[in-house]
């Protein structure tokens, strides 16, 4: 094992300003001109080094005069100041890392776009397309899952014959899933609770008004298309087509995220439904109060959370909001 011959040197300090830090130790209290005599220097370079120890906290400056701070907080203060830089070095060595699967995915889709080589497989059926999302999902567990489902009939098929096979996927941790819906299929009876299964398996669920089409992306390398772009799956007998291509699963999921933005979480505070139906009924705020046996100020604490949680204004456009998303059936 070898030590440095310069320990301090590898704090950061010059040999210059160990030098005047070890005069400055034995003198421990002096001026300049005595530092400078002491250490058999010009005045003008000891004064730049003083100041650089000064900086570094090894040395402080009192009324004209450098006193030496005791070598264990002096050498303590060196060593946070470097591990402050390695730990800032270590957090941009790990963004250039993370940043190698992204560049990685670029090279991907310009090789596959020059080569015009894309994979494609055409998917009939509604049984296989569940089993090849399964099975792609199953290639590399846990696998990141975005799908957007644009309409009521496709969004009904897929909770009645699937969502318990998936939640099952979740729970053990064999993929992570995100789904836009259509904000008009929460007014279905039943598919609310069925979503909050979905949720409470860690799904996350947020709804849009209008979704442009069905699709999906698994990872980083496959993505799944309508054989018709704005066709219900249902409509078009469930054809899609399974495209291996990051060029294509890039744009699937930018599309995606923007619309997951834009989209909002369907989960909601009980409390706040509460309030809500009681108002649609034509009910105040003291009544509502005394049937929950609430305060009125708690009361309308959750009309302010309501209203949030569904970006209205007004409590009027709070109850419309509710009601188109299925809330208060």
């Amino acid at each position: 094992m070898t030590t440095s011959a310069d320990p301090l040197g590898s704090l950061g300090l010059s040999r210059a300003q160990t030098a005047v830090y070890e005069t400055v130790l034995r003198l421990h209290r002096a001026t300049l001109p005595e530092i400078a005599q002491a250490a058999d220097e010009p005045t003008d370079e000891v004064a730049d080094q003083l100041a650089g120890l000064v900086r570094l906290g090894a040395v402080d400056e009192q009324a004209g005069e450098f006193l030496a701070r005791h070598p264990a907080a002096a050498i303590g203060r060196l060593i946070a100041a470097r591990l402050d830089r390695l730990a800032e070095e270590s957090r941009q060595i790990d963004e250039v890392l993370a940043s190698v699967g992204g560049l990685t995915l670029t090279y991907d889709a310009g090789r596959d776009y020059q080569s015009r080589q894309f994979p494609v497989e055409l998917v009939n059926g509604a049984d296989e397309l569940y089993e090849s999302v399964i099975g792609l999902a199953l290639q590399s567990p846990p696998s990141d899952l975005v799908t957007a489902i644009p309409d009521e009939r496709s969004l009904t098929d897929f909770i009645r014959k699937y969502a318990d096979t998936w939640i099952e996927a979740l729970k053990s941790d064999l993929l992570t899933a995100r789904a836009v819906v259509p904000a008009s299929a929460l007014a279905i009876p039943g598919m609310r609770d069925s979503l909050d299964r979905l949720t409470a398996a860690g799904a996350g669920i947020r709804a849009l008004d209008r979704v442009p089409s069905w699709f999906f992306a698994i990872g980083h390398d496959a993505a799944g298309l309508p054989a018709d772009w704005g066709v219900s799956l249902p409509g078009s007998a469930y054809n899609c087509y399974l495209v291996r291509a990051p060029i294509v699963v890039g744009a699937l999921r930018a599309l995606f995220d923007e619309m997951w933005q834009r989209a909002t979480p369907i989960r909601y505070s009980p409390g706040a439904v509460q309030v809500l139906r009681l108002a649609s009924q034509g009910i105040s705020d003291d009544t509502i109060a005394r049937r929950l046996g609430l305060s009125v100020r708690t009361v309308r604490a959750r009309f302010a959370d309501a209203m949030a949680e569904l970006g209205a204004q007004t409590r009027f456009q709070a109850g419309v909001e509710a009601a188109r998303r299925g809330w208060l059936s």
